[in-house]
């Protein structure tokens, strides 16, 4: 009986601990990308492309360390989504710790339709981080 009670607790704790990191995701989202892919993850048409499909990228171990790599640090140069381009820039946030990129590319990846395929770790975010790159050597690494 005690067993099945510190596993419902445990599990209880695991819930709380997954509805934190989602809402500290969503508050990254709204401080350092919403103003620019909207609240709605959409993006604007020939500025700033769409967040929606992203989930296919992190299916792949490419992708996923593509992903981190933008958030850590930026991304500059021509960039095709679907048929359109883009050419700009986007900041890198190297200011975050591994726990929040980590937190807020799990709640893009589990948002405006994506379907998160496994989520992001910390450890991923932190061996990553170790070797920085030029946002316009990220663009190049785009699967």
């Amino acid at each position: 009986m005690l067993r099945k009670k510190l596993l419902v607790g445990a599990l209880a704790a695991l819930g709380l601990l997954g509805l934190a990191l989602a809402q500290e995701g969503a508050r990254l989202y709204g401080q350092y990308c919403q103003s620019c892919h909207l609240p709605t993850g959409l993006g604007a048409p020939g500025a700033f492309p769409s967040l929606k499909g992203l989930d296919q990228l992190a299916k792949e171990e490419k992708g996923r360390v593509y992903l981190i790599r933008v958030v850590l640090f930026g991304l500059q140069g021509p960039l095709k989504v679907g048929s359109a381009t883009y050419n700009g820039v986007m900041p890198g946030y190297g200011q975050l710790s591994d726990a929040e990129v980590a937190a807020l590319l799990n709640y893009v990846l589990s948002s405006f339709g994506n379907k998160n395929p496994r989520p992001i770790s910390p450890e991923e975010v932190k061996k990553l981080r170790a070797s920085p790159l030029k946002p316009q050597d990220v663009a190049k690494t785009r699967p």
